[in-house]
């Protein structure tokens, strides 16, 4: 029995451990109560201003096994959506705008679940107001119609406005609009209008008033700061007419006329009067109170006075009506009324328009023929003009006007009575003129003044006008532009001239001529004005491009005007490029162009623009050529004498070029020319190119200036020959240069000792002539060195240029030479002594000349030039003194 008690127990317990460790309790919200915002939502408020995107709320449950739970929230179907919950953190978001006015409650489903089990509550939310509304008018528009005769004070209207915000947005007040004549004012709270106490309403000066009434609410917090709302509308008030106002007359003051001619019944005048209520007008009743004299009457009902008697019969010739205006009332009762005056007054009968009058009669045109241009003032006798009215008075009062060119002519007088005599006179000379038409017309009015009539009269006034010669000629452009192709045929047409004289005849008649510095070449046709050029010659742009010269124009009485041409001649192609020579010897050194030049003898580009090209190279495909300046130059890829001999395959490293020169005319001109290049290393080159520029050099050796022609034939050729061994042309050179001033010691030491024997000048005296300053030395064709700038020992100078450079004239031959000193021994310590020349002018010796500038120059040379230049130079300028020196002594 023991055994199984134990035995429930312990099945017992099993089954409670069991059931505990399987059970598996639904997740919950936390309920913290509306005004929190954690937990289920229930009861929770928010305002409609609240703006969209911001949270606003956080579901919050927990599960009671600590499971991790999610959120849920959904709205009823077909409801709108305007939350949105995370699942994970239960952050509620706003997602739409709210609007109390239309919502204020919205149902919201929350759900909370921990995967298992899930818990769904259905929750309100509360929208609560802002101030978002204005107040809104009912019962639009105003319209209020009110008599004008309604009390100051009295209520007229109720406005009403409601605005649909709670609390004290919801309140609405009322206020008009101010302004200085309102006549109406407005409860604030009721929004009854009323009439402003002291004021009263006039039909006739305002007949509609137009208020604007504001409706303003409480105020109220909308998104966090307070606002006031309001709205206006605009009251029409329509004053209503009352009879308050008598009759007035319309139209004052009144006159009327009685003529000879009136008849008994006779409308004189019609008088008018209205009410002055013009909302509701009484008619009005029309009466004669005094001064008719019981000849004139008037019609009750419409105000015509008419005449009751003949005009014969009136004793009077100014009568004073006196009339009446009564409203009738609704009992036929005669009430408010006016009184007004009416003047009649008796005269004749304006019945004789005005009349002109000529020597034969009445005449209505009138006629004169005269000259152009008579002086202002003249008065113009040939018309004889009377004018005349027959009436009397007033009726015979009119004014004189001419009609036609303004202020060309003026009549006198201007105002006339009965009669006058009509004088013309000449106001503007120029409008009369011939040209502007042989024939003026004017019209002559003659109009009443004071008539009601206004009688009138005209007369046609025709002027025929003789022509003079008062225009000179005058060209149709003040100046004209023309272009001529050059090598035109003589008497080609260049251009045609055009002058007008206005006037007529003879007188308008153009002979034209030319004169001026450019009209040689040139000759016109006295009558068509063609200019064309003279048959015997021919424009040539090259000579001259440009030419101008005057046009005259000129009638048969002299009379002229002037006009300026411009001929331009327009270049044609007709030169083609040309080279100096057709066969050119260039040296070209290594890294260095050489430059080909063409001239083309044209005046204007394109035609004297030149391109040049190489046409053909033997070895081809070695050089490159600028188009534009002609400067030849090896391809980049050639940068030793190596690669020019392994192209060549000789030794001595020449090439033959065609170069061609073409314009860019049309039709475009071309020659060519043979360039044959010797191509050289930088040292060897500039050695050679020293040795040529000694041709084109002057050296002053004993005050004779030698310069050295181009070298040409044997002597160019020895040169070009002896390239490779520059020493052996040094040495030549030198030999040369030896002779020549050996030969100039000779001549020298003869001259001088011709003179000695002479006995012109005494032994023991020495004279000495110095040469003028403006003398130029002798300038003999003898190869000579002269140092100028480093640079130009290495280059090879173009011979025409410096043969363009050398004066074309001859130099004065100096004078004969003068006798020398005798001959003394030089002391070391003294200074060198001048050394006569054949000039017979004195210099120092020219070794220590040439030595001082030798040293400058070698300094030059040490800066700008390398090593193996700089020496070459030393040695050559070295053996050059060493000649001159020994020279030297030779004649000492």
């Amino acid at each position: 029995m023991k055994k199984e008690k134990k035995t429930h127990a312990l099945l017992f317990l099993l089954l409670l451990h069991f059931t505990l460790g399987q059970s598996d309790y639904a997740p919950y919200f936390y309920d913290n109560g509306p005004s929190s915002t954690h937990g289920n939502m229930a009861l929770f408020s928010i305002s409609e201003d609240t703006a969209v995107g911001t949270q606003i709320y956080i579901l919050n449950g927990t599960d009671p096994e600590r499971d991790p739970v999610r959120y849920g929230l959904t709205f009823e179907k077909g409801s709108k959506e305007y939350f949105m919950v995370d699942s994970k953190s239960g952050n509620v978001t706003l997602i739409q705008e709210l609007d109390r006015e239309k919502q204020d409650e919205i149902s919201v489903v929350v759900s909370i679940t921990d995967g298992r089990n899930k818990v769904v509550e259905t929750v309100r939310v509360f929208v609560t107001d802002a101030n978002d509304e204005p107040p809104e008018f009912q019962n639009l528009p105003f319209i209020i119609d009110i008599p004008e005769d309604t009390a100051p004070g009295s209520s007229i209207y109720r406005v009403q406005a409601i605005d649909r915000d709670m609390g004290s947005g919801g309140s609405v007040s009322y206020y008009l609009q101010t302004s200085p004549f309102a006549k109406f004012t407005i409860d604030g709270h009721s929004g009854i209008l009323r009439v402003k106490p002291g004021e009263t309403l006039d039909y006739e000066t305002t007949p509609t008033h137009f208020v604007t009434v504001v409706a303003k609410d409480g105020g109220g917090k909308y998104k966090g700061k307070h606002q006031v709302l309001t709205a206006t509308a605009t009251m029409t008030i329509n004053v209503l007419d009352a009879q308050d106002m008598p009759p007035s007359f319309i139209g004052t003051p009144y006159f009327g006329y009685v003529y000879e001619v009136s008849v008994p019944g006779s409308e004189i005048f019609t008088v008018y009067a209205k009410d002055g209520d013009q909302g509701n007008p009484n008619p009005i009743h029309y009466s004669i109170i005094n001064g008719s004299d019981g000849v004139f009457d008037i019609n009750s009902t419409s105000g015509c006075i008419t005449l009751t008697t003949l005009p014969t019969l009136l004793r009077n010739e100014l009568y004073e009506i006196i009339v009446k205006a009564s409203e009738v009332g609704p009992n036929n009762q005669l009430e408010d009324f006016d009184i007004t005056t009416v003047t009649v007054r008796v005269v004749d009968l304006n019945n004789h328009p005005p009349t002109f009058y000529g020597e034969n009669g009445p005449q209505s045109k009138f006629e004169v023929t005269m000259y152009e241009h008579p002086p202002a003032g003249e008065i113009l006798r040939g018309f004889k003009i009377t004018v005349n009215d027959s009436d009397q008075g007033a009726n015979a009062k009119f004014k004189l006007r001419l009609v036609g060119p303004s202020r060309v002519l003026r009549v006198v007088p201007q105002t006339v009575l009965n009669e006058a005599q009509v004088t013309i006179i000449v106001e503007d000379t120029s409008g009369i003129d011939y040209e502007k038409g042989p024939t003026l017309s004017f019209k002559l009015l003659a109009v009443e003044i004071d008539t009601p009539e206004r009688f009138s009269a005209t007369a046609d006034i025709v002027i025929n006008l003789l022509d003079t010669n008062d225009n000179i000629p005058k060209f149709t452009s003040e100046y004209y532009i023309a272009r001529v192709p050059e090598n035109s045929p003589g008497g080609s047409s260049v251009v045609t001239v055009t002058a007008n004289d206005p006037d007529s005849g003879p007188w308008g008649e153009v002979k034209y001529t030319i004169y001026g510095s450019g009209s040689d070449l040139f000759t016109i046709h006295p009558t068509s004005g063609v200019i064309s050029t003279q048959p015997w010659t021919s424009l040539d742009a090259e000579v001259r491009s440009k030419y101008n010269f005057y046009v005259k124009a000129e009638d048969s009485e002299g009379k002229y005007g002037l006009s300026e041409v411009f001929v331009t001649v327009l270049d044609m192609n007709d030169h083609p490029p040309a080279f100096d020579e057709t066969f050119l010897e260039k040296t070209m050194i290594i890294g260095t162009p050489v430059k080909v030049e063409a001239v083309d003898d044209d005046a204007e580009s394109p035609n004297n623009v030149i391109e040049y090209s190489i046409m053909r190279a033997d070895p081809d495909n070695a050089f490159d050529i600028n188009s534009d300046t002609g400067e030849i130059k090896l391809k980049p890829f050639i940068k030793s004498m190596e690669i020019v001999r392994n192209i060549t395959k000789q030794k001595d490293c020449k090439w033959s070029l065609v170069v061609q020169a073409r314009d860019r005319g049309s039709p475009s001109f071309s020659t060519t020319a043979v360039v044959n290049i010797d191509i050289t290393e930088a040292i060897k080159g500039r050695i050679i190119s020293y040795l040529m520029g000694l041709s084109k050099r002057p050296l002053t050796v004993f005050g004779i200036c030698l310069s050295i022609t181009p070298l040409k034939g044997p002597m160019a050729a020895f040169l070009m020959k002896s390239r490779d061994n520059p020493l052996k042309a040094l040495g030549m050179v030198t030999v040369i240069i030896s002779l020549l001033v050996g030969v100039t010691v000779l001549i020298s030491t003869a001259l001088y000792m011709r003179n000695s024997k002479s006995n012109r000048i005494m032994p023991a005296r020495r004279i000495i002539k110095r040469r003028p300053r403006d003398q130029q030395p002798w300038n003999f064709k003898m190869p000579a060195v002269k140092f100028n700038n480093p640079a130009d020992k290495f280059l090879i100078d173009d011979q025409e240029s410096n043969q363009q450079r050398r004066p074309s004239s001859p130099r004065p031959k100096p004078p004969p030479p003068s006798a020398p000193p005798p001959p003394s021994n030089t002391r070391a310590n003294e200074r060198p002594r001048a050394v006569p020349t054949i000039s017979g002018t004195l210099v120092p010796t020219i070794s220590g000349a040439l030595a001082s500038k030798g040293s400058k120059k070698a300094k030059s040379n040490r800066r700008k030039e390398g090593n193996v230049s700089s020496a070459l130079v030393s040695e050559l300028k070295k053996k050059l003194e060493q000649k001159i020196i020994e020279s030297n002594q030779g004649y000492y």
